[in-house]
């Protein structure tokens, strides 16, 4: 059923599609910036996906480059995960980010990955809450950790972290260790912001090894 979705995708939506991919069972759309509202305005009124599970946000900074991912330990030593061979810097232009909406199909039972690239220097996307009313919290989610605006949205504020927090927690180039720290001051009555004291460091890489005893080829 999902191949005939693809196939179905791919004919009525040939003219906006930038790419259409089956893998495991599920069906994900890749659409520009542009197209966002007509192509889920027609994916809930011509395919009948007429709930918004999720939107997410994903920063791409750093994608393929993980210098944390290995099986065994290399002459590079554990400094490779600072400034070894696999480390990526961030990208601080083209295609950094992007918007991923899931969707869902009640009457036919299908379920779609619509996934929107935005660019690196100005993520800023239409919102889809005329849509689905659904995106309204998730798309202040998205704003408020990863920084991507959402036009036409009625009311686009933090909804996890503080009002005063400054930076977007969820890009990969913010610090680990956060900017400031907040504590309560009881000669002021009030919470304070300080810079963080905590310092800095870099973690030691683990090694994953195979283990046999999880082979699932050995009897």
């Amino acid at each position: 059923m999902t191949q005939a979705l693809k196939s179905s995708l791919e004919s009525e939506l040939a003219d906006v599609l930038l790419d259409c991919e089956y893998i495991d069972s599920e069906v994900t759309i890749y659409i520009a910036t542009e197209h966002v509202l007509t192509t889920c305005q027609t994916l809930r009124d011509r395919f009948g996906f007429e709930q918004l599970c999720d939107l997410c946000g994903v920063d791409y900074s750093t994608y393929g480059g993980s210098a944390w991912e290995t099986k065994a330990a290399s002459d590079m030593g554990f400094s490779r995960a600072v400034d070894g061979a696999n480390h990526s810097e961030p990208v601080d232009d083209g295609f950094r980010y992007a918007v991923v909406y899931h969707l869902l199909s009640l009457q036919h039972n299908l379920r779609l990955r619509v996934k929107v690239r935005l660019e690196a220097t100005q993520p800023i996307i239409d919102s889809v809450t005329s849509i689905w009313e659904s995106a309204n919290w998730f798309e202040r989610e998205a704003f408020d950790l990863f920084g991507i605006l959402f036009n036409e949205h009625q009311d686009l504020r933090r909804i996890l972290t503080d009002y005063g927090f400054i930076g977007h927690p969820f890009r990969k180039d913010f610090p680990l260790i956060g900017n400031v720290e907040m504590r309560y001051d009881a000669d002021k009555k009030r919470v304070v912001y300080e810079p963080v004291s905590i310092e800095e460091r870099t973690l030691v890489p683990r090694v994953i090894r195979d283990d046999n005893r999880y082979d699932k080829g050995r009897g």
